[in-house]
C-alpha cells in the first residue's frame, strides 16, 4: 500500500511557498511605498519645524510606539477610555484562552506577565474542552460524517443547513455590526471575522479600540461571547474539512492501489507461468 503522507507533505510545503510568493507580490511594493511616504513625511516636518532636529523627531517616533506596544493610543488624550476596565479585560482574557492573541494589548507589569502565563496554562485546555462540548452539542443536531459519506441524502440538506445558517450567524451579519459601529467598510469587517474566529488574530484591526468613538460598555463582552460561539462553529467547519480532505486522498490512493494490483494480476496471467527452479538436462 502506498502511503500519501510524502504527498500530503510536499503539498504541504508547496501551499506555503505559494502563499509566501503570493504575499511578497501583493504587499512588498504597497509596503515600499508606504515606507518611503513615512520618510517623506518625517523630512517635510523637520522643514516645518526647525526647532526639532532628527535625533528629537526619531526619539519621538520611538516613544509613539513604545505606548502602541503598550496598548495606548497615541490618538486622543488622556481621556481616552481605559485598556484595563472589566469589559476590556474580560475581551483580552476571552483572547488569551482562545489563543487568538491580538497583540495590540498585552500586560506590562510582571504579576500580570506571570498571571497571564499560568492563567493561559489552565485556560486553554479549558476553552478546548469547552469548545468540544460545545461543537459536539452543535453536532448533536447533524450525523456523523462517516454517515453522511456512505449514505447522502438527507444528512446533505441537514448539513447544508447548518453551514448556511452558521455562515450567516457568524460571518455574514457580524460585518455589518462591525461595519456600522467601528466604521469600517464591509470587507474590513468581514477580513476581522474570519481572522478572528480562525485564531490567526493578527491584530490590526480589533473592536473598540477607537478613541474616536463611544462604545456601549458591554460592546466588548458581546464581541467576546460571539467569538467563543464562532470559534466552536468555524472550528467544526474546519474538522469537516479536514476529515473529508483526508477521506479524499485515501480515496485516491486506494484507487492507484486497486489499479496497480489489477495490472499485476492481468499482467501475471497474461504470462505464461515460469519455473521456480531450472534443472539442468
Amino acid at each position: 500500500q502506498i502511503s500519501w503522507t510524502p504527498l500530503l507533505v510536499l503539498g504541504y510545503l508547496f501551499y506555503l511557498l505559494l502563499g509566501a510568493m503570493v504575499f511578497q507580490l501583493l504587499e512588498k511594493q504597497a509596503e515600499t511605498h508606504f515606507r518611503d511616504q513615512f520618510q517623506l513625511e518625517k523630512l517635510n516636518f523637520l522643514q516645518n519645524y526647525t526647532c526639532l532636529d532628527r535625533q528629537a523627531l526619531e526619539k519621538f517616533v520611538q516613544v509613539l510606539m513604545e505606548a502602541w506596544e503598550k496598548g495606548v493610543n497615541p490618538e486622543g488624550n488622556s481621556t481616552n477610555p481605559s485598556n484595563w476596565d472589566f469589559s476590556n479585560s474580560f475581551f483580552f482574557a476571552g483572547t488569551v484562552v482562545t489563543t487568538i492573541g491580538y497583540g495590540n494589548l498585552s500586560p506590562s507589569t510582571v504579576a500580570g506577565q506571570i498571571f497571564c502565563v499560568f492563567y493561559a496554562l489552565f485556560g486553554v485546555p479549558l476553552n478546548l474542552a469547552f469548545l468540544n462540548q460545545l461543537g459536539k452539542g452543535l453536532n448533536a443536531h447533524l450525523l456523523t460524517l462517516e454517515r453522511w459519506v456512505q449514505k447522502p441524502g438527507r444528512a446533505q440538506v441537514q448539513l447544508a443547513i447548518f453551514l448556511s445558517t452558521g455562515t450567516l450567524l457568524f460571518l455574514v451579519f457580524p460585518p455589518l455590526v462591525f461595519s456600522y459601529v467601528e466604521g469600517w467598510s464591509y470587507g474590513e469587517g468581514f477580513y476581522f471575522t474570519f481572522i478572528t474566529l480562525s485564531t490567526i488574530g493578527f491584530g490590526d484591526y480589533v473592536v473598540g479600540t477607537n478613541p474616536n468613538k463611544h462604545y456601549i460598555p458591554v460592546y466588548r463582552s458581546l464581541t467576546a461571547i460571539w467569538i467563543v460561539f464562532g470559534l466552536a462553529w468555524l472550528a467544526l467547519v474546519f474538522n469537516v474539512g479536514a476529515d473529508l480532505m483526508e477521506k479524499f486522498l485515501q480515496l485516491k490512493w486506494h484507487k492507484s492501489d486497486l489499479n496497480l494490483a489489477e495490472r499485476a494480476t492481468t499482467k501475471l496471467e497474461d504470462e505464461p507461468e515460469q519455473p521456480r527452479i531450472r534443472i539442468p538436462s
